[in-house]
């Protein structure tokens, strides 16, 4: 870690930006926290980033004990990076940030959304009271992706694969998603419009779409 740059302050803010402070530090983590990636996975998931500053703040992360990297076992057999149990007590503080990063009215609403963004984003804005006693899972698609969404004792739990049980399954993309969430787009209307595809239970999908706030 020679040469990093420091606030040189014993504040624990200060630390930990030392660590995560630098530009795409925390969005790599983001990109992370629903499980390992490959450097490819990653850089589709952060399009704006270069190879040579992922690379580097890989390398950081790695040396600061945020991430690791490792083989899959065979067949895979490809390099991974994934979160060690340091980077994942990071969870609830990114999603406290995206939660108040949504109320910003600063910055453009039309922005992209990555797939790993609004599965994310479901989690940090999930309302417990709205979920209530509903005990019901979901397969989300998007853009390819597979997701498995499961609400249980006013929880959610939301897993990178495909559900074998799930009541509905929805496919759209991020953007959309995040528009039937926050109740901009009714799902109707974007079954109607074509902007999604449902298979089983549409009431199932509907009250899906009120378990969150919207902003």
């Amino acid at each position: 870690m020679a040469g990093r740059r420091t606030y040189d302050d014993g504040c624990g803010i200060a630390r930990a930006l030392d660590v995560v402070g630098e530009r795409w530090a925390l969005l790599v983590i983001r990109e992370l926290l629903l499980g390992p990636k490959r450097f490819t996975d990653l850089r589709t998931g952060l399009p704006g980033v270069s190879a040579n500053i992922l690379a580097q703040r890989l390398r950081e992360l790695d040396e600061s004990g945020v991430i690791l990297r490792r083989r899959l076992e065979p067949p895979a057999g490809s390099w991974v990076y994934e979160l060690t149990e340091s980077g994942r007590g990071l969870e609830q503080v990114i999603l406290d940030l995206g939660r108040w990063g949504l109320q910003s009215t600063s910055l453009p609403h039309d922005a992209p959304v990555g797939v790993d963004s609004v599965i994310l984003s479901l989690r940090a804005r999930f309302d417990p009271k709205a979920a209530g006693d509903l005990h019901a899972e979901y397969e989300l698609r998007l853009n390819g992706y597979r997701f498995r969404a499961v609400i249980d004792d006013g929880r959610i739990d939301l897993t990178r694969g495909a559900s074998e049980h799930a009541d509905a399954v929805i496919e759209t993309t991020p953007g959309r998603l995040d528009s039937m969430v926050s109740g901009e787009l009714s799902v109707t209307e974007l079954v109607h419009t074509g902007g999604a595809t449902v298979e089983g239970d549409l009431a199932a999908v509907e009250r899906f779409a009120t378990l969150f706030s919207a902003s």
